[in-house]
């Protein structure tokens, strides 16, 4: 099981010509490993992320996933802001035929949301809105994880708690953060400039990004 880029192109319109995203980008990412996708600020990681999520198609060439991976995590993405997180969790759990009762039992102990869950989303600060959306994936239990880099995972009960459960599963990392990629992932990719290499070997590609 894998998610396999076949010569993937990616651009759209902008008033001064075309933005491109990727450029004939080859790539592969197996069932259980965790890599990094490095890129600055404008450099197409959010068009990256939509397009790993398979809510937006390349312009030309092939995305093959024989894996489950989650929704965009960190992005407010996967949930509904009208109904609260406890409402969203049943939904969820509905959707993928899992246990609503323990589903919702694990995003309780897990999401540290207190009173908010039985909120509306649109009361939820940002980082909340993060910790729902990770919770609600991880208790679907996907091959991997797609998380923006929007999502905090510092040295906390949570952020302890998301790298102790990523373990056993495979990771997307998407950030401009060599730091968070290093502590994360054991392999990393460069976007820059349409162009998105692969690595094999970590320090590399820290470095390659390090220096542009």
């Amino acid at each position: 099981m894998s998610l396999e880029l076949i010569n993937v192109y990616k651009s759209y319109p902008m008033i001064s010509g075309r933005k491109v995203v990727l450029s004939g980008a080859n790539g592969h990412i197996s069932r259980g490993e965790k890599i990094g996708i490095l890129g600055r600020n404008g450099s197409g990681k959010s068009t990256l992320v939509r397009m790993f999520a398979g809510v937006e198609a390349p312009t030309k060439g092939r995305i093959k996933c024989s894996m489950s991976i989650s929704w965009p995590i960190g992005v407010s993405a996967g949930v509904k802001p009208t109904l609260t997180g406890e409402e969203n969790a049943r939904f969820i759990a509905r959707l993928y035929g899992r246990n609503e009762k323990r589903t919702v039992e694990f995003v309780e102990s897990f999401a540290e949301l207190e009173e908010y869950l039985r909120m509306p989303i649109m009361t939820y600060s940002s980082g909340m809105r993060s910790r729902l959306s990770l919770s609600i994936s991880l208790a679907v239990d996907f091959d991997c994880y797609l998380v923006d880099e929007a999502l905090a995972v510092g040295d906390t009960r949570f952020g302890r708690a998301f790298a102790e459960r990523i373990e056993r599963s495979g990771l997307i990392l998407v950030s401009h953060s060599p730091a968070l990629v290093r502590r994360l992932c054991t392999r990393a990719a460069v976007l820059d400039q349409g162009n998105l290499t692969f690595y094999d070997d970590l320090d590399e590609a820290l470095a390659t990004y390090n220096a542009l």
